[in-house]
């Protein structure tokens, strides 16, 4: 039996995105037997461009259900179903952080119905939901809202059992094909010898040991198995041709393999790697304040120009709405003084209680101003000299990562059992890297509640050990 499922976020990342709608369709291989489906209040601010794709808007799921008060149906309903969705990656990873979220670990077996279409029906230029639709003459019914959605990947679910079985039982049981599925030129016992659920930087090399790409995954071996599974576009497939080797480097946590693979990426150039090869890259949109007339610090979003020094720089508007999102969230700002609605008087969240009325008049500006400057603090470092504490390779270990004046610096590892490292030798352990816009972007993007901030003086490192290991 298959749970067919389809949501509706307020955006794109499962850190800060919230579900907005969820329609679970139970399919016994053959028909649809059971359907649930329901808006859901995500208690946040759904983005106008959201709002433009869906339809749903923030007055709508005003008295909708928190996702807790369905949590239970959706874990009756899915037990014991393959969860299936198409890019099932972006679906099941939401639904595990809402339950994560609530201390829940959901786990299901998952089928992704784009990459069943790439083996049932080869050739296709796209196959996202539409295309693909279109393709095998499947109609679909209010598109970008999840009972539309799921309709339409029931559907299309139904043809590809019919066409190809063999993909959903290979999709199911994915190690019968990893050996089929391995480079030609690649050696399988390098690929078996990689452990399971390492974090880090991995290298792919040609036959006279060039590096052609450099990537980084929270799973590399998964990862790996992701490139070499896939079967479009004519340059992802030559450089699947020309693997022949496979190495990689363990870094313990998501942000410092960020890091190194920023920096391997523009010093190696590797010939399959794109976005990060210009040494110059310019941000495309910045985070900004200003005081308004009544005197509140405001922040907005905008595109950057020459010469502008914003407070944070991401290349993409959607980095940077997910950072004044998950700050607006954390610190409780106003909407409309973080440019996020547009109207006058008492914005959406205080509504909700989670503005103290800014926007209302019913807040000082000392009051709201200094919650603002906390916010901005939180990611932004400027003159700031502390170390970033992170998961390390293995449990007795920790990262660091070095911001000085401001700057990054490097990174490195070091044992904490041993008692607690003074300021020099948590210099000493620092492997040094250059500092540059993407690295700043990065750094910005994952100053939170997963990495700990000790400033370099001495108590603040003897107090960090205190807290954390005795």
């Amino acid at each position: 039996m298959y749970a067919i499922v389809d949501i509706e976020t307020t955006g794109g990342s499962f850190s800060s995105g919230k579900i907005t709608e969820i329609a679970i369709l139970i399919h016994d291989g053959k028909e649809i037997v059971k359907q649930f489906h329901t808006l859901i209040n995500p208690f946040c601010r759904i983005p106008f461009r959201i709002t433009q794709l869906t339809g749903i808007t923030n007055e709508i799921v005003l008295d909708a259900p928190a996702f807790y008060e369905i949590a239970k149906d959706v874990v009756e309903i899915t037990k014991d179903m393959v969860f299936v969705a198409h890019n099932a990656g972006f679906d099941y990873g939401f639904v595990k952080a809402a339950f994560k979220d609530l201390g829940y670990e959901y786990h299901r077996k998952t089928l992704c119905t784009v990459k069943l279409a790439r083996a049932s029906f080869p050739g296709l230029s796209s196959y996202n939901l539409d295309r693909i639709c279109d393709s095998c003459d499947i109609e679909i019914d209010n598109r970008h809202r999840a009972l539309g959605d799921a309709m339409a990947t029931a559907a299309l679910f139904s043809k590809i059992i019919i066409v190809n079985p063999e993909a959903v039982f290979s999709g199911l049981f994915p190690a019968a094909i990893k050996k089929s599925a391995l480079p030609p030129l690649l050696n399988a016992s390098v690929f078996e010898n990689i452990p399971g659920q390492v974090t880090g930087v991995y290298y792919f090399y040609n036959s006279k040991r060039d590096v052609i790409y450099v990537g980084k995954s929270k799973d590399i071996k998964k990862r790996l198995l992701q490139h070499f599974s896939a079967n479009r576009g004519r340059k992802r497939i030559r450089m699947l041709q020309e693997i022949a080797d496979v190495s990689y480097e363990n870094t313990g946590n998501e942000l410092v393999a960020l890091l190194l693979e920023s920096f391997e990426i523009k010093s190696i150039k590797p010939k399959y790697n794109v976005s990060q090869k210009r040494t110059n890259v310019i941000p495309y949109f910045g985070i900004f304040q200003k005081r308004d007339r009544k005197g509140y610090l405001n922040l907005y979003i905008k595109r950057l120009r020459n010469g502008e020094e914003p407070i944070i720089a991401t290349e993409t508007i959607t980095g940077a709405e997910e950072i004044l999102n998950r700050v607006l969230e954390k610190y409780n700002l106003c909407l409309s003084k973080c440019d996020m609605q547009k109207m006058t008087g008492a914005c959406f969240n205080y509504h909700l209680h989670k503005c103290h009325g800014a926007c209302a008049g019913k807040e000082t500006t000392q009051s709201y101003n200094l919650r603002v400057k906390l916010a901005i603090k939180s990611f932004s470092f400027e003159n700031e000299n502390f170390f970033i504490v992170g998961d390390g390779r293995n449990k007795t270990e920790k990262s660091l990562i070095c911001i000085e004046n401001g700057k990054y610096r490097g990174f490195g590892f070091i044992d904490f059992s041993f008692g607690p490292p003074n300021v020099e030798d948590m210099r000493d352990c620092i492997r040094k890297y250059l500092h540059n816009k993407n690295i700043q972007q990065i750094l910005g993007s994952f100053l939170k509640k997963d990495h700990i901030k000790i400033p370099f003086a001495s108590d603040q490192v003897e107090l960090f050990r205190e807290e954390h290991y005795e």
